[in-house]
């Protein structure tokens, strides 16, 4: 039976600011790897992770996506868009664009998405794209 992976969890053991439940998250992470338990998260967990790291525990870039790669390749866990949140991460580093404007373009590239409409001119920094206003 899976069961639901929650921010706070991930953060207790990226943040490891009580040592008693970042050890507990740990052997659970464990667990999760080892198949033997099974876990799902959303989307929205995840960004949670990044933006609480990136704003409330001022991690970097690198220092994010570092914690978080191993975490999405934990063989029990689903995460929807795994593949999508991989290829942003491995960019968030390299890049001053938002993660969830990274997110959005390998998201487009995946649905073979080539425009999008936005007054966002980061997206205008993305190749095989086409940026557009309406109007």
């Amino acid at each position: 039976m899976k069961k639901f992976l929650d921010t706070n969890i991930l953060l207790r053991y990226f943040t490891k600011d009580d040592e008693k439940k970042a050890y507990d998250v740990l052997e659970l992470l464990k667990r999760i790897e080892r198949n033997e338990e099974k876990v799902i998260t959303s989307p929205l967990v995840i960004f949670e992770v990044i933006f609480t790291l990136q704003t409330y525990y001022k991690q970097s870039r690198e220092e994010i996506k570092e914690l978080l790669l191993p975490i999405l390749n934990l063989r029990g866990l689903k995460l929807p868009f795994k593949s999508v949140f991989e290829k942003a991460l491995e960019v968030f580093p390299q890049v001053n664009i938002s993660f969830a404007d990274i997110f959005n373009y390998y998201f487009m590239i995946e649905e073979g998405i080539k425009e999008i409409y936005s007054y966002d001119e980061d997206f205008d920094k993305f190749e095989g794209i086409k940026r557009l206003e309406p109007g």
